[in-house]
């Protein structure tokens, strides 16, 4: 329910609900025999003295049922860094509750208190959903980028660190 719903920074103490909920997206996104985020790393990563992301949790009558991880992109054209919203995930029985829209608005607002310029985000190919519920929100594609990655073998191989 929504009067019983609200969003908060994730502290130490959500490690294993947020990677329940991790478990969850990266099954959605077929991802999960790659998967490899343990409590330790979480921890060091979200919440050590070296953080190198903001989580937010989402929770419905104090239970987490969604998060946002979200990072900053240091210094870009204008010299205010770009906030790159990395993860946003509900369960799917929290959707279409408002959830959604109060976990953006908990990462715009700590963008807004960064100084950053801008947010940007990836969306699933396919994922209409997702796509209709960030164009109601006042975000739109970007088709003048086209997305592109390199896995390891191929840094490797780049790097010239390919075992010989």
């Amino acid at each position: 329910m929504l009067n019983q719903a609200r969003v908060r920074a994730a502290q130490v103490t959500d490690i294993p609900a947020l990677l329940v909920l991790m478990r969850e997206l990266a099954a959605f996104e077929d991802y999960l025999t790659d998967f490899a985020v343990d409590a330790q790393a979480l921890c060091e990563r979200a919440f050590g003295p070296s953080a190198q992301c903001q989580v937010f949790v989402a929770e419905s009558a104090g239970v987490p049922c969604g998060y946002a991880v979200a990072l900053l992109i240091p210094f870009t054209y204008d010299l205010r860094p770009t906030c790159l919203l990395k993860e946003l995930y509900l369960q799917p029985e929290q959707r279409a509750q408002g959830l959604g829209r109060q976990l953006l608005a908990g990462v715009a607002s700590w963008a807004i208190d960064q100084g950053a310029g801008r947010m940007k985000w990836d969306v699933l190919v396919g994922n209409s959903r997702a796509e209709r519920f960030y164009q109601c929100l006042g975000g739109r594609p970007v088709s003048k980028w086209l997305a592109y990655e390199m896995a390891e073998p191929a840094l490797a191989q780049l790097a010239g660190q390919l075992p010989g």
